[in-house]
């Protein structure tokens, strides 16, 4: 439960940061007290993986009081506090990529909770609703659906489908701290943020200090890439771009990912012309290979269609049951092919523990699954999910012994006594 004495505060810099628009905030470390940071600590994930030090939440949690307390007096104690290198691991993007993620300690991610718990209220007054990632009461689906009703109510638009390169890895420090401190002038706040901004990185062992960007999977990373793309993306498009275009526009931004609609070729050629060079400028890079001007219309009598990806679905045009035209989202493969990997993974390294141990396992990976990806329109992929599911899991208890018993027939004994979730619509759109 969120503590009310913590909300009261929020409610209070938010009212502050609306009565000073666009000036800067000096007093907020003094609403960092335990009550602050015992509701940081409420709201850190608890089984997350262990930072440099090692230190799990079982460990931490046997002093949490005094830990805390001491935290607390370091956090506010100038110079008493060090921000602990993060420790990197390189996680799967594909086949030939992966995705660096940096781990920071227990300790390093209640405090960073709780100074983005400080942040959250001054900034949500100035991002615009085109900004739906890492945000209080908005989420991936939120995002999907205003871009599915934008472009049916045009019928089709020119999109700019964009991909920031190494987004995390390329931020620029010095311009970030400059728009940071144009709203939060609170010292304690703005040095533990140079901190962090400068805290070391354990990959593979050895240990770098990285000139440019912030760590992704960091608790606060999310709030600072807002506000970085706040300023450089979206009042840009809002101020700028719009007022000089013909027809309509529209934006939508999930974290470093965003999507532009256009009622007029050429309107979306000129913002795809300058888009680089307005990344450029802020020390960032549109990469060339992944971002894309292409026409996203209902297909013509030649049967030609536009696809386009985005947050895990691949987006085309289809006919309803009514036979009229509209936008379709199905799981992207690759994401597909990922899902099941992982199944095929587990499987393969738990295929001798007993049934019910992996049925449990293998009904959360495929809820968490049909949670994200069940949407409407979606069912033939959750389908194919759901089969290829139970077919990985047949050939890995068929595997167990080197008689290869398991035929279907047997298989699906195994099933009726422990089934599968069978897939589901979650997100209801009409």
């Amino acid at each position: 439960m969120t503590s009310t004495n913590v909300c009261t505060k929020q409610a209070q810099i938010a009212k502050l940061a609306q009565e000073l628009p666009g000036r800067t905030i000096w007093s907020l470390n003094h609403h960092l007290d335990m009550d602050w940071l015992q509701e940081a600590c409420h709201r850190t994930r608890k089984d997350a993986s262990a930072g440099v030090d090692g230190m799990t939440w079982e460990e931490y949690s046997q002093d949490l009081p005094e830990r805390l307390a001491d935290l607390l007096n370091r956090a506010k104690g100038g110079d008493h506090y060090r921000a602990p290198a993060v420790r990197r691991v390189h996680i799967p993007k594909g086949k030939h990529e992966t995705r660096p993620l940096g781990i920071p300690t227990l300790e390093d991610k209640i405090l960073q909770r709780a100074v983005t718990m400080v942040l959250e209220p001054i900034y949500e007054q100035e991002f615009l609703d085109c900004s739906m990632g890492y945000r209080p009461k908005r989420s991936p689906h939120q995002a999907l659906q205003v871009i599915w009703e934008q472009i049916m109510r045009t019928g089709g638009c020119w999109l700019i489908d964009a991909d920031i390169a190494k987004f995390f890895d390329t931020l620029d420090k010095s311009v970030l701290r400059k728009l940071l401190h144009q709203r939060v002038g609170d010292g304690v706040i703005r040095r533990l943020i140079g901190k962090w901004l400068s805290a070391g990185v354990l990959d593979k062992g050895a240990m770098q200090y990285p000139q440019k960007g912030t760590p992704q999977g960091g608790v606060i990373s999310p709030m600072l890439s807002n506000i970085y793309l706040h300023e450089v993306l979206d009042l840009w498009f809002e101020q700028q771009i719009k007022p000089r275009l013909r027809g309509r526009a529209w934006m939508v931004r999930y974290a470093d990912d965003f999507v532009m609609g256009f009622e007029h070729e050429q309107d979306a050629r000129r913002v795809h012309e300058v888009l680089y060079r307005r990344f450029e400028k802020h020390g960032l890079r549109i990469h060339p290979e992944k971002t894309r001007l292409l026409p996203f219309f209902p297909p013509s009598h030649d049967g030609k269609r536009e696809t386009f990806d985005f947050l895990g679905f691949t987006h085309s045009w289809g006919t309803s049951r009514k036979g009229r035209p509209i936008v379709k989202r199905q799981t992207m493969s690759k994401r597909l092919t990922r899902a099941l990997d992982g199944l095929r993974q587990y499987c393969r390294k738990n295929r001798c523990r007993p049934l019910e141990v992996q049925r449990s396992t293998l009904r959360r990976k495929m809820q968490g699954h049909y949670q994200y990806y069940g949407i409407t329109g979606n069912w033939r992929q959750l389908a194919n999910y759901a089969h290829e599911a139970e077919r990985i899991w047949r050939y890995w208890l068929n595997r167990r012994s080197r008689q290869r018993d398991m035929p279907w027939e047997r298989f699906k004994r195994i099933l009726a006594r422990y089934p599968l979730p069978p897939p589901r619509i979650v997100h209801s759109y009409a």
